[in-house]
């Protein structure tokens, strides 16, 4: 009797452990517990699929935003490549009319023909002044006045950017940056902002008053200037880090050409020393026996062989000087 009263209990615990675990495994599904956490990871898994699809939807369509501004910049620099009088002129940075430049460079011309006409009694000589004085002298002087300016825009632009990267991190807008830098920085970068900050006063984007520079001093700095300020405007970014790595390469580069230069200054001396010997002698001679050498000038056969030899020396300058000038 006692041996079957163990056994009930043991089968009787036996049984409420089965129920229990059963009761434990199957009162999830009924109550719809389960249910509820599938819904619920489902939902969370949803959410994270949606935040990722918007995150590359964001970045898709800031790649186009970028890509569609590099188009329009490149459509741009075609355009502004197009060099005329005007353009050469406000480069050089003067404000000449068209009107003013053509009677500089007559005046130019009457006054180079008069002198060689009044030194040498030659029509011809007064002909080549008025070519020389009236087409080439004026173009020359453009070119060195435009030239010196843009180094000088270069050599003072990463200044301007480190300005504007200050500016920034301390909390300025972009417009009080360039207002400082119009009325503090060294010419002709001050004159440049001063132009776009005008420019932002009458409603001019910034990156459209900022890509003026760029057809005023057209270098690849200013251009690379115009493409971060135009991107940024557009697609957003951190502005004062991008000026601020431009702002370094600028002065890399800006080393590179120095060390160019340094390389390249004893080919220089060379090619002038070869250059200038032919005139060294000719004077040389004409000094100590002149009519010796006035046969080059007085003969019909003397003339073609100085007409050939000027001829091979223009030719052999700008072979030397094309093989000693380099682009960075």
């Amino acid at each position: 009797m006692e041996l079957d009263v163990n056994k009930l209990a043991v089968g009787l615990l036996a049984a409420l452990a089965v129920g229990g675990a059963a009761y434990a495994l199957i009162y999830p599904y009924l109550t719809g517990d389960v249910r509820g956490e599938q819904r619920q990871k489902a939902l969370v898994a949803a959410g994270r699929s949606a935040r990722n699809g918007q995150t590359a939807l964001s970045v898709t369509a800031r790649r186009d935003k970028v890509t569609a501004s590099l188009k329009e910049i490149e459509a741009r620099q075609t355009e502004a490549n197009k060099l005329t009088l005007d353009k050469i002129i406000a480069q050089a940075g003067l404000d000449w009319t068209k009107q003013k430049y053509f009677l500089v460079s007559a005046a130019a011309g009457a006054t180079f023909a008069a002198a060689l006409f009044f030194l040498t009694g030659e029509m011809i000589a007064a002909v080549v002044g008025v070519i020389v004085g009236g087409l080439g002298l004026p173009r020359w002087a453009m070119s060195f006045m435009r030239k010196r300016r843009m180094k000088k825009f270069t050599d003072e632009l990463p200044n301007a950017m480190d300005v504007i990267v200050r500016g920034i991190r301390s909390g300025l807008p972009l417009g009080d940056c360039m207002r400082i830098i119009a009325t503090e920085s060294a010419e002709p970068v001050r004159s440049e902002f001063r132009q776009v900050v005008e420019a932002q006063a009458m409603g001019v984007t910034a990156g459209e008053a900022v890509y003026k520079i760029y057809e005023r001093v057209p270098v690849a700095e200013a251009n690379f200037f115009a493409i971060v300020i135009t991107i940024q405007q557009k697609s957003g970014g951190n502005l004062s880090e991008v000026l601020a790595n431009l702002s370094k390469v600028i002065r890399e580069r800006k080393k590179m050409r120095g060390k160019i230069q340094a390389m390249a200054m004893e080919a220089k001396a060379s090619a002038y020393i070869i250059g200038s010997l032919p005139i060294f002698v000719g004077a040389s001679v004409y000094a100590t026996t002149p009519d010796y050498i006035s046969l080059l000038w007085t003969t019909i056969h003397g003339r073609m062989f100085m007409g050939l030899g000027a001829f091979m020396m223009i030719m052999g300058t700008l072979v030397m000087r094309k093989m000693i000038n380099f682009e960075v």
